[in-house]
């Protein structure tokens, strides 16, 4: 039976790394921790779970003290994982049985982004059997594949999975931790660096073209979107992906037309359904405003088929189904949304809307006050007050 080590950097992360060890603990042989300098209960906290714990300064860039982590740990498969990441307990079966086939070099594992609105997935490698040849690079989002390309080339029996059922969650997306993080000013910075090593380089120019995009600086998005697009190889799909995504969202308002033809390029490259969510919905969104109702449906119904246990998907099939005028659709739809992200205080408010318009006077009601409660304890006062307002003068709220 192959054994299987656990490998972290870290780096003050006492607020999250016990639940991140424990929910790997019966899953590892080993769980080998180098921490980069903490200053909070870091340490502590992984040795009281039974972490190896190492130490080493931090070089300055993710891939070395990464490196440095692999070295450390004696499995024949590795696990890496960050502190505000979780193994999901329904794949600890089915991942165990996958590292004992004799071929395998690399799962690439589904990660669920919490409280990314946009792309509610990635794929990373981080399960890999461990081999002399497999190495970290890039300065901040470090990865293995760029070897593991190496090593394919002149190893070519090797093969490498893409695991299609979640993985693993990450919570650092969530808008509470990113604030006042650092961690755009950092991106940006690692990113401007490596473009001006590696101009047009395709990651590198998807991810400051995304930034850019972000801030809002749509000219500069473009242009370093094209330049990569321009560059990116033939067989590198999760790079043209994301240089086609961030794309046509720029594109979106000014020229939808060109947006859904981004969009279209996007989903034609052969990946897995939940990677390429962002574009799907958007593609829907473009297809609404182009008064195309049935696209936009279709979109919806092949978004909610790929990941029905995404809130979201079912959300805009409720917004669609609405503007078509069936009203039954909707409210399923809606009630679904919420029965998957039950704190989502616009299905709420849709939901009752919906419902008022089929009569339902007293749902409605209900509706609304929720979704005033939700905005209310979300610290939004101001959208709160404006559908008080305007629900107040469709259904007595006060009624019971």
């Amino acid at each position: 039976m192959s054994q299987l080590s656990l490998s972290m950097i870290v780096r003050d992360e006492a607020a999250q790394l016990r639940q991140c060890l424990e929910s790997v603990a019966s899953f590892v042989d080993e769980m080998v921790v180098l921490d980069t300098g903490s200053s909070d209960d870091s340490v502590a906290i992984a040795e009281s779970c039974g972490a190896q714990v190492h130490h080493m300064d931090w070089p300055g860039d993710f891939a070395p003290a990464r490196n440095r982590a692999l070295e450390l740990v004696h499995g024949d498969w590795v696990l890496v994982l960050d502190a505000d990441e979780r193994l999901l307990p329904q794949a600890k079966e089915p991942l165990r049985e996958l590292i004992e086939q004799p071929d395998l070099l690399v799962i690439n594992l589904l990660r669920a982004e919490e409280g990314a609105v946009q792309s509610p997935y990635s794929s990373v490698s981080r399960l890999f059997r461990r081999h002399r040849a497999i190495r970290w690079s890039r300065p901040y989002h470090a990865m293995v594949d760029d070897s593991v390309m190496a090593l394919l080339e002149r190893e070519p029996h090797w093969r490498v999975l893409q695991w299609n059922e979640p993985a693993l969650s990450h919570g650092g997306y969530r808008p509470e931790l990113l604030a006042g993080s650092g961690k755009a000013a950092r991106l940006r910075q690692a990113m401007e660096a490596e473009l001006r090593t590696h101009p047009g380089d395709p990651y590198a120019s998807a991810k400051l073209g995304g930034l850019e995009l972000a801030e809002g600086h749509r000219d500069q998005a473009i242009a370093l979107l094209e330049k990569g697009l321009a560059a990116c190889p033939p067989q590198a799909h999760p790079e043209h992906f994301e240089l086609l995504l961030h794309l046509a969202m720029a594109h979106g308002e000014a020229d939808p037309e060109r947006a859904r033809s981004l969009y279209s390029q996007a989903l034609a490259l052969p990946l897995d359904p939940r990677l390429t969510l962002a574009a799907r919905l958007n593609l829907a969104a473009v297809e609404l405003r182009l008064g195309d109702l049935e696209g936009a449906a279709r979109s919806c119904r092949q978004a909610t088929e790929a990941a029905p246990e995404v809130a979201l998907s079912w959300y805009n099939t409720g917004l669609i189904h609405r503007q078509r005028g069936d009203l039954p659709a909707a409210i399923a739809a809606y009630s679904r949304a919420i029965a998957l992200a039950p704190q989502h205080a616009e299905a709420h408010q849709n939901l009752a809307v919906a419902l008022l318009l089929s009569g339902e006077i007293g749902g409605a009601r209900q509706g609304f006050r929720q979704a005033i409660a939700l905005l209310e304890a979300q610290n939004r006062p101001e959208a709160a007050a404006q559908l008080r307002h305007k629900a107040g003068a469709m259904v007595r709220l006060e009624a019971p």
